[in-house]
């Protein structure tokens, strides 16, 4: 046993402390008392750990962080610009999420030729990430556009495909996207075959509007997993295999069709957690429906997704999608004080259940010239980490605290 000298003295102490407060008076002792409990628990006494990724995923989703930097974006800590990766880093972020679509050509129109989430842009992001020694998520979409419950388009360069050649196409996909980036000594740490599954995949044959559509859906998710096992057989690195639902009360029923259709041969469920869409009132509940899949499935469970807003504020004129609502939970404000004890509270209901980690989407985000298909700046520079002159907040140090004292 390691005895630390640190709790040796704080015992002494607290004997010595208690030879006084037997002469005190009560009042005095309550006062005391109280503020011993506020300097032992307040979270600026917990100390700082950086996490491996394989202990617990302390993320961060970077996938438009080179976009927003050629479009003019710039990062800062305490005025002074710096590289986002090391920053990140600095910060206590083990593991960079990045997302690779297909073939992004309607992004060629809003970047004077430019793709972004490409095979080349995605793998610009992992090797920053791995410069500065981060794991990589690498998200699959399995779409030449954005993929989540309610779109799920197939890449147009599969679009007439039978299901049989669909289901070998993203087998080839799969494995030759990883060995792509083998050969570039870039293999993911993670991979995830699809991204917010709740109604299935490449639509609309992998759609989930039926039994069928379950069946091949099903079938779609184990040809991209096989990919993944094969690939491993001679790589050093063998990606951990996320599949990915959004938000919690839609998990339980989904995992059912799935396990039912055959699919298990994964390593983690990934879920998406947005207080917005929550069916869940407390992050105790979060915490709880964590432990329930994990018992039920016997898989590690990771939140993929999530996000809370430092204010209700815009830089810009894109609309943002988080932060017009009341106070959550009536205690988590839209504030930086509010961002980061959201996140320190979730993280704390994750350790407590075994969760493996967590992923917060965008948190470089910020408003900048850059234009997707609804605007140009950010829908979301309320949710980053950085204020709206793109420094980094003051209070973001989540990640780094010991959440086992």
């Amino acid at each position: 046993m390691k005895l630390r000298k640190d709790i040796l003295f704080a015992n002494f102490c607290t004997l010595q402390l208690l030879t006084v407060l037997f002469h005190m008076s009560t009042k005095v002792i309550s006062a005391l008392v109280c503020i011993l409990f506020f300097v032992k628990w307040s979270p600026a006494q917990i100390k700082n750990r950086f996490y491996k990724w394989n202990e617990f995923v302390m993320g961060a989703d970077l996938s438009y962080v080179n976009e927003i930097e050629d479009a003019g974006g710039i990062y800062k800590v305490n005025g002074v610009q710096k590289d986002p990766f090391e920053i990140m880093k600095s910060i206590g972020v083990n593991t960079v999420r990045v997302r690779l679509w297909h073939t992004p050509s309607w992004k060629q129109k809003l970047n004077n030729g430019k793709m972004y989430s490409n095979l080349q842009d995605v793998e610009k992001t992992i090797r920053r990430a791995k410069a500065k020694g981060m794991a990589v998520n690498l998200d699959l979409h399995y779409s030449d556009t954005w993929a989540d419950p309610d779109h799920q388009p197939t890449p147009a360069a599969w679009a007439s495909l039978s299901f049989e050649t669909l289901k070998d196409s993203v087998y080839q996909y799969t494995l030759n996207v990883l060995k792509y980036y083998k050969s570039r000594n870039l293999v993911p740490e993670m991979i995830q075959i699809g991204n917010e599954n709740n109604n299935g995949m490449l639509w609309p044959l992998g759609k989930t509007d039926s039994e069928e559509g379950w069946m091949r859906f099903a079938a779609l998710l184990n040809s991209g997993i096989r990919a993944v096992k094969d690939f491993s057989k001679t790589s050093a690195i063998k990606p951990q295999i996320i599949i990915h639902v959004a938000q919690m009360q839609d998990a339980g029923n989904w995992l059912q069709h799935l396990t039912a259709k055959g699919v298990s041969d994964y390593n983690i469920i990934g879920l998406s957690h947005y207080y917005k869409w929550s069916a869940y009132s407390t992050l105790e509940q979060v915490g709880r429906k964590i432990d329930s899949l994990q018992t039920m499935y016997q898989k590690k469970v990771m939140i993929v997704e999530t996000a809370f807003p430092f204010t209700k504020n815009n830089a810009d004129g894109y609309h943002n999608i988080l932060g017009m609502e009341t106070t959550v939970e009536n205690k988590y404000d839209a504030t930086e004080k509010g961002q980061q004890q959201y996140l320190y509270d979730l993280i704390k209901q994750l350790m407590k259940h075994k969760g493996t980690g967590i992923m917060y989407w965008e948190p470089a985000w910020v408003s900048s010239p850059m234009k997707d298909q609804w605007g140009s700046g950010s829908a979301w520079e309320n949710a980053a980490w950085f204020d709206f002159n793109g420094n980094l907040l003051t209070g973001i140090n989540f990640f780094k605290k010991s959440f086992e004292q």
